[in-house]
């Protein structure tokens, strides 16, 4: 590897190296960050403090569907559970899911709890 030191009071300041070398350090730098990456979503997978989102759901929500129902109908919830779990009315669910009612913080707090997901994730 043909590279030049540039020196400053007798220490090495600088390194000039080709090119070609220098995009291979990128490359391999990138390589390491995406394994650690990786390796980062590996073990908060095994930890249970992130899970893996079906494409289904994914999709779902990118095309508008209403969040609260996507997730309720994901994890496997009737409207009369999930309101029980989040302390409100089946019918006020049922009008938060149509989108005739918005829920307040309070209450999208609960039904994010009872998802077990993030409340920004029930918000279109």
């Amino acid at each position: 590897m043909t590279v030049q030191f540039i020196k400053k009071k007798g220490k090495p300041e600088w390194a000039i190296l080709p090119y070609h070398l220098y995009r291979r350090l990128v490359q391999d730098a990138e390589m390491l960050e995406d394994i650690r990456a990786y390796d980062e979503a590996k073990a908060a997978l095994a930890a249970g403090t992130e899970e893996l989102v079906p494409a289904e759901v994914v999709f779902a929500l990118l095309d508008g569907a209403n969040p609260i129902k996507t997730w309720r109908e994901y994890r496997g919830l009737t409207q009369q559970q999930l309101a029980e779990a989040a302390g409100i009315s089946k019918p006020y669910l049922s009008q938060i899911e149509a989108g005739k009612r918005t829920g307040s913080a309070a209450v999208l707090r609960a039904l994010a709890d009872a998802l077990a997901v993030d409340v920004d994730e029930l918000l279109a």
